[in-house]
């Protein structure tokens, strides 16, 4: 079950704009999912291995994490405002999809591992969803999902543990049989989230 966002920090958080960044996101040419997006934007390809740590402190890869169809969100539990926002929006689509049948998942990935504990990303997670998976890990293991799915992250300096992150806010759909299908940004609505997600599941 999808709960309201609660990690409401003072300040405000500088994440980019979906649309100026869109560029290098692009979608498998599969004839399979052909009818399921409008978008279509050449670029790089997204997503790749990665071995973090989960909720439990296991070291995980990324194919025992992607199972099932994941909506893939890259984020900060300190985040004030877009974080809590995005992954509440990512609940309410996921729980969408859910009561339609589908069996599927949420994974948030932190960007912030020097203050996002295994303690911390796990109440995160489960504030907002039960099928809600979160992953930290050493600066170099995130850095190596980071890369893999072409993100933006950056401290802001402060000197102190009250500092933000800017970053990209992209939600990317990922299946077990096809990899990163489909991006989603900021602007979607969980109906378009779910109905896009259940096409794209469809044809796999």
């Amino acid at each position: 079950m999808s709960k309201m966002p609660f990690f409401i920090i003072a300040g405000l958080t500088v994440a980019l704009a979906a649309g100026g960044t869109a560029w290098w996101l692009a979608r498998p040419t599969d004839a399979r999912f052909a009818h399921c997006s409008a978008s279509s934007v050449a670029g790089a390809t997204i997503g790749g291995p990665f071995s973090l740590v989960d909720e439990t402190g296991a070291t995980v890869t990324d194919v025992e994490v992607l199972t099932k169809p994941s909506l893939v969100y890259f984020g900060y539990t300190f985040c004030p405002d877009v974080c809590p926002t995005d992954s509440a929006r990512n609940a309410e689509a996921l729980d969408l999809l859910q009561q339609r049948g589908y069996d599927a998942q949420a994974v948030f990935i932190t960007i912030d591992p020097a203050r996002d504990t295994v303690e911390r990303v796990r109440e995160f997670t489960d504030y907002f969803h039960d099928d809600m998976i979160g992953l930290t890990g050493s600066a170099d293991q995130v850095a190596v999902a980071s890369r893999a799915y072409k993100t933006y992250s950056a401290k802001q300096e402060t000197g102190d543990e009250y500092y933000l992150m800017d970053h990209s806010t992209f939600t990317y759909l990922v299946l077990p049989d096809a990899g990163f299908v489909q991006f989603f940004r900021r602007e979607n609505t969980p109906q378009e989230i779910a109905d896009t997600m259940a096409c794209f599941i469809d044809a796999s």
